[in-house]
């Protein structure tokens, strides 16, 4: 049901209104998110989306992949925004080799066995006299069960950033995120951690380089993560957009 409305919606969008197609690829030495290393090695990830009524609308298809094959992963996602104010869906579908979950039916939407989640999630950015963004995800379905796999936990990740220093071509932003569960049914456990608290503490610097025609952000980013007692250095470019 949930993949047919994101087809259906993204079909009736594009009869209405001319698109415009963007495309961007990373390459970086491991895939950051939300206080976690999903993978490393050199990882490769790819977005191409497609942009209607103004920008109102954005749908597309986000990858990854590393070179040794032990991390795959393909995504679905759909956007509103209007000035600051985003509204995001991410169908996340993570089918690495390894995976302790089901991870080899792209098309199982059956809540006790699929192997995917939906993460729902509404972004604030200030205007540019003071660029504060805020964010709060929840996951909506799939694989965030309690231990009964009977209910959802609806784990939750809150989030702030901010460009500390801007200039030319640097930028270094910083931000903090938090997680919990909405549903902890006895088990304080969820999608990030095993306790309600900060997961995620960053750090990035970003430098953008001209070759030719091109522009090429590289950057560096350290996230640490207070609750599971790790850190990460991550360095990356996006080789191309457009």
């Amino acid at each position: 049901m949930i993949r047919k409305f994101f087809f259906l919606l993204a079909f009736c969008c594009a009869c209405q209104a001319q698109a415009q197609l963007h495309f961007s690829a990373d390459v970086k030495n491991n895939h950051l998110w939300r206080g976690i290393e999903v993978a490393d090695g050199l990882v490769l990830t790819a977005d191409v989306n497609c942009t209607l009524l103004d920008g109102l609308v954005n749908f597309g298809l986000w990858g990854g992949t590393n070179t040794t094959g032990t991390y795959k992963e393909f995504n679905n996602h759909l956007s509103f925004r209007y000035r600051g104010l985003s509204l995001s869906f991410w169908d996340i579908y993570n089918f690495s080799p390894g995976a302790t979950y089901n991870n080899r039916q792209f098309f199982n939407y059956r809540a006790r066995e699929t192997g995917r989640f939906l993460d729902a999630i509404v972004d604030y950015r200030f205007d540019a006299k003071f660029p504060l963004l805020l964010s709060w995800s929840t996951v909506i379905f799939g694989r965030d069960r309690n231990a009964q796999n009977t209910e959802n936990k609806y784990s939750t990740f809150c989030y702030a950033e901010y460009p500390i220093y801007q200039k030319e071509s640097w930028q270094v932003d910083m931000g903090i995120g938090g997680a919990f569960a909405l549903n902890r049914s006895g088990d304080s456990s969820h999608f990030y951690g095993n306790k309600a608290g900060i997961v995620h503490v960053m750090l990035k610097v970003t430098h953008r380089i001209n070759i030719g025609k091109w522009e090429m952000p590289l950057y560096a980013c350290a996230m640490w993560n207070p609750q599971g007692d790790r850190a990460f250095l991550q360095i990356g470019a996006q080789v191309f957009s457009f």
